[in-house]
């Protein structure tokens, strides 16, 4: 949009409407370590990239430290940029208070002898310490940043520190003359550390969700919130190979993360909070369900409550070969008897009865092919069509099959689920997905990790999980 400058902060522009109004001042504050320098050195980076030169301002650290940390953190070059002559940098980390006047001259001259386009103050903290009178620091701000830079035709970042455990930002008044802005924030979610990024003002942006979650893995990335999306040309599923001693999750960041994948013989639990929906979990699911089936292998499933084998089949065939399906694939089915070659009619049936011949057709699958059987059950529905006394009963049975065969369980459960602390306990990995600021997040809590933003990729044809560190 050539109303926008790009912030080149990926799934950030498309929040605030393409990136920020050009010609705007853009307050970024946050305490020490919480991404600023990263953000300023994004967007500069960005300008270059779109043929918009850029002036760093710094005052916070040297021009040297800078550049090196620009080169070793986030992998910009900005000697080479300014050999190009696509950015400069202003060092004024000497700069005395007598000298404040004469630092904001150089500052507009530079901007209007490169022709910078952009422009990041490191830090407007700094230079307001420098003033003796608090009144002075409101002059610069309304008379040379909101006007001046303004005529110059500059998109302004105005880098603000907040000391640690504080929320108040800068000196308090230059929130009411900045077009935009954004707090960054280092927090903690079930004990790991979760990096906020809060809009708390935007000019001219309708915000749906004024914070998002970010990493600064490979610079600075914002999770927007989670989207479905559709696939218009469906391909084959490309399977992992079963690495020796495990099952692949048919998710290649999930396997890193897990050192393989599931082990042999494990019994495995995928909680879920209930806000998160159907189409972002359910690909965790499909995608281990999708690899056995490619590798040759063997399914059961006890689906998500309200779908029919018909509808497990119809979610997985359009990557997959139907006979397949057909041949190693087995739903259990509570309505009226169907001919389906893979459902598996237990309506009217004890829970008892329903999971011996559950697991009598896990043992022909198993006789009739001599390969490992990766079977789901969805606690939830246990719980609905039985009770809590059957779901109990079925525990120590349960596990001991799964250890004797060295298949791979995986048991789905919500916070309503009543046995949930038990399976938790008993699980020999334990992946939970929940949802904070309409992103996903996946961690595990067996074995220990930090947390990953839970994303679909659709560019190969079929959805592939993507697990991003947030760093």
């Amino acid at each position: 949009m050539d109303d926008r400058a790009s912030t080149g902060i990926e799934g950030l522009d498309e929040v605030i409407g393409g990136g920020f109004p050009k010609r705007s001042l853009v307050l970024l504050a946050g305490n020490p370590g919480t991404g600023k320098t990263a953000f300023s050195v994004r967007f500069l980076h960005k300008g270059a990239e779109l043929g918009e030169p850029g002036l760093y301002v710094s005052l916070a650290e040297s021009e040297n430290v800078l550049v090196q940390n620009a080169y070793r953190h986030f992998g910009v070059d900005f000697r080479q940029l300014k050999r190009e002559g696509k950015i400069r940098i202003l060092d004024l980390v000497a700069m005395k208070g007598e000298g404040v006047s004469a630092a904001v001259e150089a500052i507009i001259d530079e901007i209007a002898s490169s022709g910078a386009k952009r422009l990041i103050i490191d830090s407007f903290t700094a230079m307001a310490q420098a003033f003796k009178e608090p009144i002075d620091v409101r002059v610069i701000v309304h008379t040379v940043l909101s006007k001046m830079i303004g005529q110059l035709e500059c998109t302004t970042i105005m880098v603000e520190e907040m000391p640690t455990g504080s929320e108040r930002v800068g000196l308090g008044f230059e929130e009411f003359v900045a077009d935009g802005v954004i707090v960054l924030r280092r927090g903690w979610l079930d004990g790991r550390l979760l990096r906020e990024l809060e809009l708390v003002k935007m000019r001219g942006v309708p915000l749906e969700e004024p914070k998002l979650i970010f990493t600064l893995k490979g610079g600075f990335k914002a999770f927007p919130p989670f989207r479905h999306k559709t696939i218009d040309k469906p391909k084959r599923f490309q399977p992992t190979p079963d690495p020796p001693g495990k099952f692949s999750t048919g998710i290649p960041d999930l396997d890193v993360i897990l050192e393989g994948g599931y082990p042999r013989g494990s019994y495995n639990l995928l909680e879920v909070d209930s806000e998160v929906p159907l189409d972002a979990y359910g690909h965790i699911i499909r995608s281990a369900q999708l690899n056995f089936l490619a590798n040759g292998n063997a399914f059961l499933s006890l689906p998500l409550v309200g779908l029919t084998p018909d509808q497990i089949r119809s979610f997985l065939t359009p990557y997959m070969d139907g006979e397949i399906f057909d041949r190693n694939a087995r739903i259990i089915h509570y309505g009226t008897p169907t001919d389906k070659p893979y459902a598996v009619n237990v309506a009217g049936k004890t829970f008892e009865e329903s999971f011996d011949q559950s697991w009598r057709e896990i043992e022909r699958l198993k006789d009739s092919r001599n390969k490992p059987v990766f079977s789901f059950i969805d606690l939830v529905t246990v719980e609905y069509v039985y009770s809590r006394e059957a779901e109990l009963r079925a525990l120590g049975k349960a596990i001991a099959n799964v250890r004797k065969y060295g298949d791979t369980r995986m048991n789905f459960a919500k916070p309503s689920v009543t046995l949930l602390k038990e399976f938790r306990d008993i699980s020999d990995i334990h992946l939970r997905i929940r949802m904070v600021h309409g992103a996903l997040v996946l961690y595990g809590a067996k074995p220990y990790t930090g947390l990953y933003n839970f994303d679909i990729d659709i560019l190969k044809g079929y959805p592939s999980p993507k697990l991003t560190p947030i760093m």
